[in-house]
């Protein structure tokens, strides 16, 4: 693999960026002219180094591995910017929040290979153009079950990761890791919006909202083994290792979004959650509570 599209230039996007722009990777940042105006007046700070990315309108040509790293609501934004440049032979991996972002990018590429993948462990934090991170975490992605029929181009695009010294891992089962990171946002990203507080208040053992974290993601475990995915306490316990080694003062994207008084993903989350719910007769009371605390403060 020689060319890399990306979408999404926040906190995430900005810190793959950075690694693939240290590897001399062939790397495209794709943006509508206004982003692209504003990020070529203002380099990306990445860690304290700046970083003047090649900004594209995705008219450039085919790309062999495209990265999507926006919100759930700017995903039809970022589809018309990478159709230009989806080919036959285009990679595509969703580092969104959710369940639903590779089905969605499936239906508007048919010609491409969209892999399930999650982004684990990375604790970046956006304050402007400014981002940093202190665990960059690991990229979880492959077909649903693996090794599958497209083992070959799995493999390219491990390879191309690790060349940029991004971590990653192709599990067996990518369906079950795709719930897992649901899990995770469900509880943390939620939780620590609604309280507007850092990854330190989730890691105290005896603050109160860790444990109503806990609540919200023991029922994304329902759920999940209700729709025939096999989550458990195991998972749960994954997670809370994963947690205690992230940066204690960085926030997640979510808390970010509610201390920015920007749109959550809240409606991905808990509104799905209790959709899902409601389908599958489980209830879900922890979450139908955290989507009307967090949509009443959006509508603040």
């Amino acid at each position: 693999m020689e060319r890399v599209g990306l979408v999404g230039l926040g906190a995430i996007g900005a810190a793959y960026a950075s690694r693939f722009a240290d590897a001399g990777v062939d790397l495209r940042v794709l943006a509508d002219p206004q982003r692209r105006t504003r990020y070529a007046a203002q380099p990306t700070v990445v860690n304290g180094r700046d970083y003047a990315f090649s900004l594209s309108d995705g008219s450039e040509g085919p790309v062999d591995l495209a990265l999507v790293t926006v919100k759930r609501a700017a995903l039809g934004e970022a589809i018309e910017l990478l159709r230009p440049c989806v080919t036959e032979r285009t990679v595509v991996l969703s580092l969104l929040n959710g369940i639903d972002s590779e089905e969605v990018l499936a239906a508007a590429f048919p010609q491409a290979r969209v892999l399930l993948a999650v982004s684990v462990g990375i604790d970046a934090v956006r304050e402007g153009r400014q981002v940093r991170f202190t665990s960059l975490g690991r990229i979880l992605f492959g077909e649903p079950a693996n090794p599958g029929p497209e083992a070959d181009r799995v493999a390219e695009v491990s390879e191309l990761l690790t060349g940029a010294g991004i971590e990653s891992v192709v599990p067996p089962d990518m369906v079950h890791q795709l719930w897992w990171k649901w899990l995770i946002n469900v509880g943390a990203n939620q939780v620590s919006a609604a309280i507007r507080a850092p990854y330190r208040v989730l890691q105290d053992r005896a603050n109160p909202a860790r444990e109503v974290m806990i609540a919200a993601q023991r029922e994304v475990i329902a759920v999940a083994n209700a729709r025939g995915v096999q989550l458990g306490e195991v998972d749960l316990e994954r997670w809370l290792e994963v947690l205690d080694a992230l940066g204690p003062d960085n926030y997640t994207s979510m808390a970010q979004d509610a201390l920015a008084g920007r749109p959550t993903e809240v409606d991905s989350f808990a509104g799905a959650m209790v959709r899902l719910a409601a389908e599958l007769g489980v209830p879900v009371p922890v979450n139908a509570t955290l989507y009307g605390l967090l949509k009443g403060a959006e509508a603040v």
